[in-house]
């Protein structure tokens, strides 16, 4: 292969934005190729292509919802009916209708077969920040111009963010500290840039009070009262600059890592009466798709070993102890709550184990 050619990495990326346009891609395994296309941007025409054998693959939390048979543990493969079409695969794989129109099956689940390129599909979708459902298509003979990914080569890669470079930082004066410097960081596959913003100048010697703060549209910039991501952002960094130091890293992992479209999709659920847990499942996600070893990566960048962390999650205290970072203290930040997210926060409560 040219040192020009794209690496598998490369290729992985390339398939994440051909199935956001709607374009097929190839997974192929010990001989044997598939077509995937993702159900959320299937159009009619390129599924009118498809042949009699394409089957749909859901996750085990949506194939919960429809009451259909998971048969490989983490994932179904159903059976497509004779008069499926286009809508109909769209219609199975978002629960909008669910409650309005539950009768969605019964589905015939697949049970033989290697069940590893479907699930490489789903996460390839869900990596895309489109809903986890997929149609799968064997194929002998592959359409021009289609991205192919070898499953050896990219499983690895499905789920985990692209190694980071430090692009560009700059001093920007802010209100709670005017000695803030803003770091950006760059996936080295093109993906979604991750920031550090660095109040005074934290001792590399000593435990940095820090903040892992997931990307909130809705909460950090719109003041939405449905969440506490705001007061939280907020409240963060006027302690650092009481303080004099600290490092909030803002991560874009919007909707606790299923994007922002799909989060309103779960905001939708919700006014039907489900909670924060319950719509993500519906929607074939698990509670929580973040990856908070893009955190670790970025602190131990920046030359820290120890923190003091400020967050009300266990699981972000014992993935840093994990990645090698000593957390010498867990720093609370109850901030935020309204009479329109107090249900949230007790879910987060109850089902996520959060400390409040």
């Amino acid at each position: 292969m040219s040192v020009l050619s794209p690496d598998p990495s490369e290729y992985l990326a390339r398939a994440r934005g051909d199935l956001r346009m709607g374009v097929p891609v190839a997974l192929s395994n010990a001989g044997h190729v598939v077509l995937v296309m993702a159900a959320e941007t299937l159009t009619k025409r390129r599924f009118a292509a498809l042949g009699q054998d394409a089957h749909l693959a859901i996750t085990v939390r949506r194939a919960e919802t429809l009451k259909a048979r998971a048969y490989d543990g983490d994932l179904a493969r159903i059976h497509l009916p004779a008069d499926a079409d286009a809508s109909w695969v769209q219609y199975v794989a978002d629960p909008a209708t669910d409650l309005s129109k539950p009768m969605k099956g019964p589905f015939r689940s697949l049970r033989d077969g290697d069940p590893s390129l479907a699930r490489a599909a789903l996460q390839l979708a869900k990596d895309a920040r489109l809903l986890p459902a997929v149609l799968i298509h064997p194929v002998k003979t592959l359409p021009e111009g289609i991205t192919v990914l070898a499953l050896d080569e990219i499983t690895d890669l499905l789920g985990h963010g692209s190694p980071l470079s430090s692009l560009v930082s700059a001093r920007v004066p802010l209100s709670v500290s005017e000695a803030g410097r803003l770091h950006v960081f760059r996936p080295e596959d093109g993906g979604e840039e991750h920031y550090a913003v660095e109040i005074g100048i934290p001792d590399r010697n000593a435990p940095v009070l820090a903040r892992l703060h997931s990307a909130c549209f809705t909460g950090d910039l719109l003041g939405s009262l449905k969440c506490d991501c705001g007061p939280q952002l907020r409240g963060a960094l006027s302690q650092m600059g009481s303080e004099g130091a600290g490092i909030l890293l803002y991560l874009n992992q919007e909707g606790r890592g299923i994007g922002l479209a799909n989060k309103m999709r779960a905001y939708a659920l919700q006014d039907q009466g489900f909670d924060t847990v319950e719509a993500n499942h519906r929607l074939g996600f698990e509670d929580d798709e973040r990856d908070f070893r893009i955190g670790s990566d970025l602190l131990k960048r920046l030359g820290f070993s120890a923190v003091r962390l400020m967050t009300n999650n266990p699981a972000k205290l014992d993935m840093m102890s994990a990645q090698g970072l000593e957390v010498v203290e867990r720093v609370s930040l109850k901030l935020g709550k309204t009479p329109q997210n107090s249900a949230y926060l007790a879910t987060k409560a109850a089902k996520s184990g959060h400390l409040l």
